[in-house]
């Protein structure tokens, strides 16, 4: 794969480019996260904005927007890989910074804080985002930890949220791609097992806000059969074997305790089976010092 810019090159130090999927539907939302990326400090200075249509066409866009339709829906990993295509061919991209379309950036200071991370932390290859409602209000799903955990306390953590995180362009070189099949759910956790098990570390970070309304992806049978296909893969792809039935298990116990609906349970088992009868290949199993290193941080990947 091409390589990026060196981190920290040039007078402008680390350089972000940022990427927006759209499924044109959410025309004013995706106006007001524009105008939040081109409020942050410093403006739109040094920041590439890639906006891809997936399979839509797109609504009139800022002239400092490089704006793309895509001939079709490539899934939500699969449109983060043409996102970062596209920054490649544009260059000079060391960060990749995604965010929702119907999301908002609040703070006018969040690309001058990623910008800051990354530059003092050489191992820091994800930065977590925050999502926050328009009360402040962070849904216990949205904070990628075990247990009630607080919102507001940042670290280090073991994957990381879809609606707004920060990558080192380097870390993409190294470990590839969003996992293309998986189309949506869990995209974010199989890239951030194998960034773990290259090395890198991700963090949390509470200060970085991406205000976004409340939803319940439970609300879409689709939700509870990707969830569970996706779940198999992650495990088949990346577990050690004598993990992949433990895991598994666990998350299927989980599933009934939660007593979702019925029609969510079929589709929930529907694609669990999906999962179990098809591959998505490569298997690399990770190392066992990443499944300590994980267990360590309050998550081993057997639950």
């Amino acid at each position: 794969m091409k390589g990026s810019s060196e981190l920290g090159s040039g007078a402008m130090g680390v350089t972000l480019g940022v990427v927006v999927l759209t499924m044109g539907n959410r025309p004013a939302e995706l106006t007001a996260l524009l105008e939040s990326v081109r409020a942050q400090d410093g403006g739109d200075s040094g920041v590439r904005t890639v906006v891809l249509g997936q399979g839509v066409k797109l609504p009139e866009l800022p002239e400092w927007v490089d704006a793309v339709e895509l001939p079709e829906n490539l899934g939500i990993p699969g449109g983060r890989n043409a996102g970062v295509e596209r920054l490649r061919k544009l260059g000079g991209t060391d960060v990749l910074v995604v965010l929702d379309d119907d999301g908002l950036l609040p703070r006018t200071d969040t690309f001058r804080l990623i910008r800051e991370a990354f530059e003092h932390e050489p191992k820091l290859g994800i930065a977590s985002f925050r999502i926050a409602d328009e009360t402040g209000f962070t849904q216990r799903r949205h904070v990628p930890r075990l247990g009630a955990s607080d919102p507001m306390l940042s670290g280090e953590v073991t994957t990381f949220l879809g609606g707004g995180h920060a990558i080192r362009m380097s870390v993409i070189d190294q470990v590839g791609d969003f996992p293309a099949p998986f189309f949506y759910a869990h995209e974010e956790t199989d890239f951030a097992w194998r960034a773990l098990d290259a090395g890198w570390r991700i963090d949390y970070r509470a200060d970085l806000v991406l205000q976004h309304p409340r939803t319940d992806p439970a609300r879409h049978a689709t939700y509870y059969r990707m969830t569970a296909r996706n779940r198999v893969w992650l495990a088949k792809r990346h577990l050690p074997a004598v993990l992949v039935p433990i895991y598994l298990t666990s998350w299927a116990a989980y599933t009934v305790v939660r007593r979702p609906p019925m029609s969510g349970l079929k589709a929930w088992w529907s694609g669990f089976l999906e999962g179990v009868r098809t591959a998505c290949p490569p298997r690399r199993p990770m190392r066992w010092s990443t499944v300590w290193r994980m267990a360590k941080l309050g998550r081993p990947p057997v639950f």
